[in-house]
């Protein structure tokens, strides 16, 4: 991006009620952000959105001096800049309609041709998430998923810790500019994560961490990504809240179940009794329902010349072998297996190499 036209679009972002959607409104009518502050008054007034009120801020000199110091900044600290019609832009996040107009970005991150997912929870998670979260990272490896998350406490950190064990892509999605760490403890993780992935923000290094960051920074951990998948949550706070964005945005949405008498596990238990969530008991269950394969995984399946299969997977391959491609809820019906099984089920009998999916959620012998 050239200089000069990041200098305006900084401007444009410190123009007091120029949010988001109105600055796409703004920057779709006139083409560029210096086009903007050049147009008539009375151009700009035909706009949606555009008042006497917000023409006379954006007639306010006042934010170039910031633009230009937030610029040096940028500049001077190698901060790559992502704008929101660039093609390095996240793709799924720039069909949100209130997605950042330009997010700022340190490590190494590449978006390109790659499954993305948001993890995220609570900040104080108990073995039993913990345990969950690294196995169900470690399974999902071999498709080489990006893992999202938020950089905070408890969940969070042991998502961008267990992407990094699986030497998969970790970004931190944080609430606050890039010249600072929060909360300061995860410091020493920094490096790892930049080294695997990096950060990404919205806000300038004027931004501290403020409680109304998180809620903002919580729609671009929902919009980045194919799925959010909440793996503790009491029945209140920022996940859940990043849950409905999710759903907001028509992603889908994964909950791990818990004990009804467990404190971290009501948020997840209430958002799949009441439908806003899938139920997640594997990594199978993901891929499943996102209709995953192995065919970005490093080494491609193959059929083994003497496979063993379990009884119930062997009645599941005589059926798709008589039957040719099937659903999986029909497999469930005919076979006369439960459902809730049949996503690790085939799986398994994947990995052995004795079926493969198909799109449309279809499965066939091989």
């Amino acid at each position: 991006m050239r200089h000069s036209d990041l200098f305006y679009l900084l401007a444009l972002q410190k123009v007091e009620g120029v949010g988001d959607i109105v600055a796409k409104k703004l920057l779709s009518q006139f083409g560029t952000a210096e086009e903007i502050f050049k147009t008539k008054s009375s151009k700009l007034m035909s706009v949606d959105g555009v008042g006497t009120v917000l023409l006379r801020k954006l007639r306010d000199k006042s934010v170039f001096i910031k633009a230009e110091k937030e610029l040096s900044y940028l500049e001077n600290n190698n901060i790559d800049i992502l704008y929101f019609q660039d093609e390095d832009y996240p793709e799924r996040l720039r069909h949100c309609v209130d997605g950042p107009v330009l997010l700022f970005a340190s490590g190494n991150i590449d978006f390109k041709n790659r499954k993305i997912i948001s993890i995220v929870g609570t900040r104080q998670i108990t073995s039993y998430g913990t345990a969950f979260c690294k196995e169900f990272i470690a399974d999902l490896a071999p498709l080489n998923p990006i893992i999202v998350s938020g950089f905070a406490y408890g969940v969070d950190i042991v998502a961008h810790l267990s992407a990094i064990e699986n030497n998969l892509q970790t970004i931190g999605v944080v609430a606050h500019g890039l010249n600072q760490v929060y909360p300061k403890q995860h410091k020493k993780f920094v490096a790892k994560m930049e080294n695997n992935g990096g950060f990404l923000t919205e806000f300038w290094s004027s931004s501290n961490p403020e409680k109304e960051n998180f809620v903002r920074r919580n729609r671009i951990v929902a919009g980045i990504s194919e799925a959010t998948i909440v793996i503790e949550s009491a029945d209140k706070g920022g996940s859940l809240i990043t849950a409905n964005i999710a759903n907001d945005y028509n992603r889908d949405v994964f909950a791990v179940p818990g004990r009804s008498n467990d404190i971290y596990s009501q948020g997840c238990n209430n958002l799949i009794k009441q439908q806003k969530a899938h139920l997640l008991t594997s990594a199978a269950d993901l891929i499943y329902m996102l209709n995953w394969d192995f065919e970005t995984a490093a080494k491609p399946v193959q059929k083994q010349l003497f496979v063993v299969l379990e009884d119930e997977e062997q009645k599941i391959y005589d059926f798709l072998l008589k039957n040719g491609k099937e659903l999986l809820d029909i497999i469930a019906l005919r076979c006369d297996l439960p459902v809730f099984k049949m996503a690790s089920t085939l799986l398994n009998m994947e990995l052995k190499g004795v079926i493969r999916p198909l799109p449309g959620k279809l499965f066939e012998a091989i």
